[in-house]
């Protein structure tokens, strides 16, 4: 009986392992991740709008057909870049995505309290070689850590009513992901008095 029991529970528990460890590799083992979908209809550096949800015709699964929805798929190793994205008159939102679908930050068009949504991206390293300018201030420019060198910024607008869908729309192709071209300004030195 002791046997029968000792048994029906290491199996239970060897069952429960192989199932945490299957959840948990599978996302890194798909081999038709969000990253790979959408590598053949996206630039690097740059804004991608995807077509309308279709239930037949869907680049990515559960889209919302009320949300216009653009990509940028990001390589931060040439450097950081500049993401502007104007907010549409209903809602607007951007997440953050490591290669491996990871979510590490999101902000939206109420949080940003702007009527454009604006900030820079980089690498830990890329932060901390800026150079610190104290007339800068964090509410002036907002910069995001990415964990990682590439990545998925995923921009929605949202159409509450199916006629604004092209005011959604228009709203994403008028947002930028792309390569800083300037450096990051430098603070001047305080001029002594003569």
């Amino acid at each position: 009986m002791i046997r029968l029991v000792f048994t029906i529970v290491a199996g239970v528990v060897l069952g429960l392992v192989v199932h945490l460890v299957s959840v948990l590799a599978l996302p890194r083992i798909a081999t038709q991740d969000a990253y790979s979908r959408l590598t053949p209809m996206t630039k690097v550096n740059a804004v991608t709008q995807l077509p309308l949800a279709d239930p037949n015709n869907s680049p990515m699964p559960f889209m919302d057909p009320a949300f216009a929805l653009a990509i940028c798929r990001y390589d931060l190793s040439g450097g950081p870049i500049k993401l502007t994205v104007p907010v549409s008159q209903a809602y607007t939102s951007v997440s953050f995505y490591t290669r491996n679908e990871i979510a590490y930050y999101a902000i939206n068009d109420r949080s940003a309290g702007r009527k454009v949504i604006e900030l820079d991206l980089m690498t830990e390293a890329q932060h901390s070689e800026l150079p610190e300018d104290e007339e800068v201030t964090a509410a002036d420019r907002l910069i995001i850590d990415s964990p990682t060198t590439t990545g998925l910024i995923l921009m929605k607008a949202l159409a509450p009513e199916p006629g604004l869908m092209q005011q959604a729309q228009a709203s994403l192709q008028a947002a930028t992901c792309a390569p800083q071209t300037e450096p990051p300004a430098k603070a001047e030195a305080p001029r002594g008095r003569r």
